[in-house]
């Protein structure tokens, strides 16, 4: 006696209903954790002198994809008053940071700033790239370390230098 030609198309459909409900089951999208992963934070910096004050504002929020490596941007704004000279730099940028241990970071992070100067009736508006390569002792908030920008040029950067300390700090 032959199968019906209903019957084998019934099975062929029972058999794909099967298998794709299996894949889709296997498939099930993840419980959405992006949010719980994100840590916000950065920096501030204040200075006093004789003749003026600088300050800045730098804040932040990384993505921590895994226990030892995290990866984000940031704003930054910069405002210096020195005598007669006056600059305000603003831009943003993107860090990414490294623990081989516990206690150590390692950072590189690629900044671009808009830079507005005006030195007594000097104008000057430019950009002004960094990369920065950093290393720093660091416990779960805060992280405090040096840097240092490969793309420091003496003649044409609004940092004194190459080396430049940090504070860090990522809720």
């Amino acid at each position: 006696m032959r199968p019906s030609p209903y019957l084998k198309k019934i099975q062929l459909l029972f058999f794909l209903l099967t298998v794709s409900s299996a894949a889709l089951a296997q498939n099930a999208p993840p419980v959405n954790t992006f949010w719980e992963r994100v840590r916000f934070g950065g920096g501030v910096g204040v200075g006093f002198n004789n003749a003026g004050f600088n300050g800045s504002l730098a804040p932040s929020a990384i993505y921590q994809v895994s226990d030892k490596f995290a990866t984000g941007i940031g704003l930054s704004i910069i405002y210096s008053k020195v005598n007669d000279s006056k600059l305000t730099a603003y831009g943003g940028s993107i860090i990414n940071l490294y623990n081989p241990v516990d206690f150590l970071q390692l950072s590189a992070e690629l900044e671009q700033l808009r830079v507005n100067q005006s030195l007594g009736d000097l104008n000057d508006n430019f950009w002004s790239p960094a990369l920065f390569l950093g290393v720093g002792y660091t416990n779960r908030f805060t992280t405090v370390g040096i840097r240092y920008n490969v793309l420091f040029d003496n003649d044409d950067s609004i940092y004194l230098n190459a080396w430049a300390p940090f504070i860090r700090f990522y809720f």
